[in-house]
């Protein structure tokens, strides 16, 4: 005996920021920047939409995917803003065989749909960054980004749009707050 109905089909999402989307007023600074891998838990590290239910439980979709885990997404995506802001002599990914003074580093606690199901649906985003500086061994400046995006709408795509619009805006603050540091931090050469 065959099943006559078809498999329902797989959808795949992918987070995007605008190539340009630093302030290009920004000083440039003569370092060489590495940015770390973002680690995060398992289920950040999977395809899968995540979505939460109430203060303790996680679900995720299994027909709505990521193209890619978000904690790569995220790692990715500070490299080409920082290297799109102008502000280093040069940014690497740490897993190149780049050296640098600096490596940003970070965690991703929460990338997900909160409320599905209710009226007042949002995207929230909650990771923080650091700064090391290979010359002292020690984390020079830091930031944490924790924001709830309202969705309009009730379709995945819908929040889809509102995580992609609040890891933007995460972006932008760190692209913005190193460029703040080093401003009033020039490294030494």
């Amino acid at each position: 005996m065959s099943s006559c109905g078809a498999a329902r089909p797989s959808m795949f999402y992918q987070m995007d920021i605008p190539e340009n989307s630093a302030p290009a007023s920004a000083p440039r600074i003569n370092t060489d920047l590495l940015v770390g891998r973002i680690v995060a838990p398992h289920l950040y590290r999977d395809d899968r939409i995540v979505y939460r239910t109430g203060s303790t439980q996680l679900g995720t979709y299994e027909y709505h995917r990521w193209a890619e885990p978000p904690a790569d997404t995220i790692e990715s995506l500070l490299v080409r803003a920082l290297r799109s802001s102008g502000n280093f002599r040069s940014v690497q990914s740490l897993r190149s065989n780049a050296r640098g003074d600096y490596i940003l580093r970070g965690r991703l606690h929460e990338l997900d749909e909160v409320g599905s199901g209710s009226a007042n649906v949002t995207g929230r985003v909650n990771f923080e960054v650091e700064l090391f500086s290979q010359k002292s061994g020690t984390v020079v400046w830091s930031k944490r980004y924790n924001n709830d995006e309202p969705v309009n709408g009730s379709e995945v795509p819908a929040v889809v749009e509102a995580l992609n619009k609040n890891v933007q805006r995460a972006i932008d603050q760190i692209v913005a707050g190193l460029a703040d540091y080093f401003a009033k931090n020039a490294p030494q050469q």
